[in-house]
C-alpha cells in the first residue's frame, strides 16, 4: 500500500495524509511498553507516515527520548516532527501551570532539541494558550527561533478563530492542532472557516474520540489507573451509554461498507479536505495497520449523508475534557 500524501497542508512540503500521535506511548492512557512503542513508530515510518506528533509534556521528556531512539537509523529530513510545549509539571507529574513567555519558548525548545538529538524541529506550537502572555509574544519568540534555523514552521493548538487571526498577523501560522472527529465537530462553525481563509492546515487529533469510535469500547470497559478517560465527561455513566448508541449508528454504516468502525471514523476525517491531516494515536503496530488501511476507503455522498443522520453534529453528550481542562481551551470560547 502506498500512503496518501498531502501537499496543501505545508506549502512546498509533501506530507503523509496521516500522522502518528505519540502521546499515549508515554502518558495519560495507563501502562506503556517502550519496545512496542518504538516498533510502532518504526512501523509507521516504514509504511509512509512522515509526521510524528509529540510534546515535551508527554512523560516529562520521555516521549521525545523515545522518538530519538526510534529515529536513530533514519534520515532526519525524511521525518516531520511536530512538538508542543507550554504546560508545566512537577516531579509527580501534576500540572502546575502554563508558561509560553518568550524565555520559556526558547528554554523549552533547547531541552527538546537535546532530547530529540536534532538541531531543529519541523513545527513548534504551544499546547495551550497562556492567558498571561499575549499570543503575539509567544509567536514572536518562536519566529526568532525559526529565523535562527531551529524551527521550520509555527503552529498553534486549541485556539479560537480570533486568537488564530492575531497570531497569523504576527507571523504566518502553518497549522492548527485541534480535536476533530464525528463526535467533536465544533470547529466547523467558526474555526475551520478561518483556517481556510488564512491558509492554515488542521492537524486533527482525537479522531477516534479517545477510543469511543474504536468500535471496541463498551459500557463495561475498565480503565487502567492513571487513564485520563476516567475523568472525561463523555465516558461517565449515563453519558457513555448515549454516546455508544451513536457509535452503533456508525457501526451500521461500517458493516454495510465492510470496514471497521475505527476505519470508517478515520476515513470520515480524511474526507473533510486536503488541508486536514488526522493524527492516529496508537501505541501498537497492529492498531496502526488498521488505521493505514483506512486511507484506502472512499466515502460517497450517500455514505456521508448516512453518517450525518446517524451522528448529528451536536448529538454527543458531555464536554471534551473535565471542567478544569475546559477552562484552558481558548478554542471553546466564543
Amino acid at each position: 500500500m502506498t500512503m496518501l500524501t498531502r501537499t496543501a497542508a505545508i506549502p512546498g512540503r509533501t506530507l503523509s495524509a496521516l500522522g502518528l500521535g505519540c502521546m499515549g506511548m508515554s502518558d495519560f492512557y495507563g501502562a506503556t511498553d517502550r519496545g512496542r512503542s518504538v516498533a510502532t513508530v518504526r512501523h509507521a515510518l516504514d509504511h509512509g507516515i512522515t509526521i510524528l506528533d509529540t510534546g515535551d509534556l508527554y512523560g516529562m521528556g520521555h516521549n521525545e527520548l523515545l522518538l530519538r531512539e526510534a529515529l536513530r537509523d533514519r534520515r532526519r529530513e525524511d521525518v516531520f516532527i511536530a512538538v508542543k510545549f507550554g504546560p508545566q509539571r512537577d516531579p509527580a507529574g501534576r500540572f502546575v501551570g502554563i508558561d509560553c513567555g518568550p524565555a520559556a519558548v526558547k528554554n523549552s525548545l533547547a531541552h527538546t532539541l537535546t532530547r530529540l538529538g536534532t538541531d531543529y524541529v519541523d513545527l513548534y506550537q504551544p499546547a495551550r494558550l497562556d492567558p498571561a502572555v499575549p499570543i503575539e509574544e509567544t509567536v514572536g519568540a518562536i519566529a526568532e527561533m525559526r529565523q535562527a534555523g531551529h524551527v521550520g514552521h509555527i503552529g498553534l493548538s486549541e485556539v479560537s478563530a480570533d486568537t488564530l487571526r492575531r497570531a497569523h498577523a504576527e507571523h504566518a501560522i502553518s497549522w492548527l492542532q485541534i480535536e476533530y472527529s464525528l463526535l467533536s465537530r465544533g470547529i466547523e462553525r467558526e474555526i475551520l472557516p478561518v483556517c481556510r481563509e488564512l491558509g492554515v492546515a488542521v492537524s486533527a487529533y482525537g479522531v477516534l474520540s479517545r477510543g469511543l469510535l474504536s468500535g471496541r469500547w463498551s459500557a463495561s470497559t475498565t480503565l487502567d489507573s492513571g487513564d485520563l478517560r476516567s475523568r472525561l465527561p463523555r465516558f461517565q455513566q449515563g453519558r457513555l451509554e448515549h454516546n455508544l448508541r451513536l457509535v452503533d449508528g456508525v457501526r451500521r454504516v461500517a458493516e454495510d461498507k465492510g470496514v471497521s468502525v475505527a476505519q470508517l471514523a478515520l476515513a470520515w476525517v480524511l474526507s473533510r479536505g486536503e488541508d486536514i491531516i488526522p493524527l492516529v494515536g496508537t501505541r501498537s503496530p497492529e492498531r496502526l495497520a488498521e488505521s493505514l488501511d483506512a486511507a484506502e476507503i472512499s466515502l460517497s455522498e450517500r455514505d456521508l449523508a448516512r453518517l450525518d443522520a446517524e451522528v448529528p453534529s451536536d448529538a454527543v453528550v458531555g464536554e471534551r475534557y473535565d471542567a478544569e481542562q475546559m477552562t484552558l481551551l481558548d478554542s471553546e470560547r466564543s
